[in-house]
């Protein structure tokens, strides 16, 4: 913003905003030593406070301020989900790939098609009468692309007669798909580019891995009730030479994103500073037999590469009919899974169903059904007080730390859950952790930021409330060693090895130091909070 600005523009803005906004504060320009010293930062917090306040007055300027707030983590983030669609067409073009231009669906070509790699731009008037179009064409299609954008997203989406907000979402995955298999490096590198522009440091991307073998696997493994049976047939087929293929994915992907980020060297970008970590997803709109290969496959990827897979989820719609009917099936399965491989992170989609979705019973128990199979975090949780006994349930996620991944654009767009009916002002009363995220950035066309906008205006937060989730997200996120919190979820005390520091400072004491260098948990968190107090006395 244009401090020297001319004068009619300050007397459209309230006093209080020009106070923030357009002077500098006292603590600018003065020593860190200053801006650290007793009281210094709950000065800047309460700076920070009252810039939130004024700024909530216009939604364009509380956009702007909460763009430049740390956010720390986005830990619900399907990567497939958070491409734009515009990405998809121009990764379809390059990699050859064709339109079925009725369904506004990627397929791959024809070999009729006479399909071939095309850069955007190359045009052919032909296509203009074809059902089947090189990917090229949508570049020279003005209403073929915006058809397709709306298709792989919820722009401009308006419910009609049998298509609902929820199928539409689902479905968008489904037209896109085919663009999955060669493009993963690129995808983290688009998460991290946003993430970096938002003032955020960690992302934990769930992503599918190539699980056609293990599919293949289940249908020719007897199914038996007996997991450890089930589990040694399917190691006895070599289910563990899939777990080096999922790892090499990785590899290749993370060796992509850095030359795309140019990380190492002198014009590096700035996503080379977010760290990124995977969660193996689950189909669970499969068979059983299936779901079990995945979820042991899952367990056995994050067993063998901790330092990038660092859990699993179950992901598809909670409300499918094979997801219904099996869900407690399933969490068996993860029950077992769980005490097999005790390292391995759970979180889970859990109650991310709406009255009148299913029928009322089947909103009973999915969320208790997760936290007993040993969820550390649960995806969505929207349907907790249809559940049995919700306050209990609620009590008990508290009594454990368990974590809620709230993202309220979803929750209104797939479900029709907002403002009052969500529960989110419920998680916080009975305690219950939570965490705003983005799920599927993408297909929503958002991004955090928007999320905490939406906590803003519609929920009421203040700064500090923001600023606790944020914290309550690093606090939860899958990264090895100690929180540099002395007690869960309470950030007012540092463990005592740096109880003698200001969390987030420049330079840290040596015992502190020391304490940082084994845990990376801490060190994000420490991250953090040196994020927050540039940011606090920087306005």
């Amino acid at each position: 913003m244009n401090k020297n600005g001319p004068a009619r523009l300050l007397g459209a803005v309230a006093p209080v905003f020009l106070v923030l906004f357009f002077f500098p504060s006292p603590a600018r320009g003065q020593a860190t030593a200053q801006k650290t010293a007793p009281g210094g930062a709950a000065a800047a917090e309460r700076v920070a406070e009252e810039n939130l306040a004024a700024a909530r007055r216009n939604p364009l300027q509380l956009r702007h301020f909460l763009l430049g707030m740390p956010k720390g983590a986005d830990l619900h983030y399907h990567l497939s989900g958070g491409v734009y669609a515009e990405t998809l067409l121009q990764e379809a073009a390059r990699a050859g790939l064709c339109v079925r231009v009725k369904e506004s669906a990627l397929l791959d070509c024809p070999a009729e098609s006479g399909g071939k790699k095309t850069e955007p731009g190359e045009c052919n008037e032909s296509w203009k009468t074809q059902e089947i179009v090189p990917a090229a064409a949508v570049f020279c299609q003005p209403a073929l692309y915006d058809a397709l954008v709306d298709a792989f997203s919820m722009r401009g989406f308006v419910p009609s007669a049998g298509v609902t907000a929820h199928d539409h979402f689902f479905g968008a995955f489904e037209k896109f798909s085919v663009v999955e298999a060669d493009h993963l490096g690129e995808w983290v590198d688009e998460a991290a580019t946003r993430a970096a522009a938002q003032n955020e440091q960690y992302l934990e991307l769930m992503e599918t891995p190539d699980f056609s073998t293990v599919e293949k696997m289940a249908s020719e493994v007897r199914w038996t009730s007996d997991f450890a049976e089930l589990r040694k047939q399917f190691l006895d087929h070599h289910l563990r030479q899939n777990v080096d293929r999922a790892v090499a994915a990785l590899d290749q992907a993370e060796s992509r994103r850095r030359q795309i980020e140019r990380c190492g060297q002198p014009q590096a970008s700035e996503a080379c500073k977010v760290e990124v970590r995977f969660l193996y997803q689950i189909l669970r709109g499969k068979p059983k037999e299936t779901v079990f290969a995945q979820a042991l496959l899952g367990f056995e990827a994050a067993q063998a590469d901790p330092g990038r897979i660092v859990g699993i989820n179950f992901v598809m719609p909670e409300d499918g009919a094979l997801a219904m009917n099996d869900y407690a099936l399933q969490m068996e399965m993860v029950k077992y899974l769980h005490a097999t491989y005790r390292n391995v992170h759970i979180a889970l989609h859990a109650g991310e169903l709406a009255y009148g979705l299913v029928p009322p019973a089947g909103l009973c128990c999915h969320i208790r059904l997760a936290v007993e199979a040993g969820a550390e975090r649960i995806g969505h949780g929207v349907d907790v007080m249809y559940e049995d006994r919700p306050h209990e349930l609620m009590k008990e996620m508290a009594r454990r730390h368990v974590m809620v991944e709230i993202n309220l654009t979803s929750n209104q767009e797939i479900l029709g859950v907002s403002g009052k009916n969500h529960p989110l002002s419920l998680y916080q009363r009975f305690a219950v952790p939570v965490a705003l995220s983005s799920d599927d950035e993408g297909i929503s066309r958002i991004d955090l930021t928007n999320e905490y906008g939406k906590a803003v205006e519609i929920y009421g937060f203040g700064y500090r409330d923001l600023k606790k989730m944020a914290r309550t997200g690093m606090e939860h996120a899958f990264l090895p060693g100690r929180s540099v919190w002395a007690l869960p979820d309470v950030f007012s005390k540092a463990v005592s090895e740096c109880a003698q520091d200001a969390v987030g400072a420049e330079k840290p004491s040596a015992r502190c130091a020391e304490f940082l260098k084994g845990n990376e948990k801490a060190q994000q968190q420490w991250e953090l909070e040196r994020r927050f107090r540039a940011f606090e006395t920087g306005l």
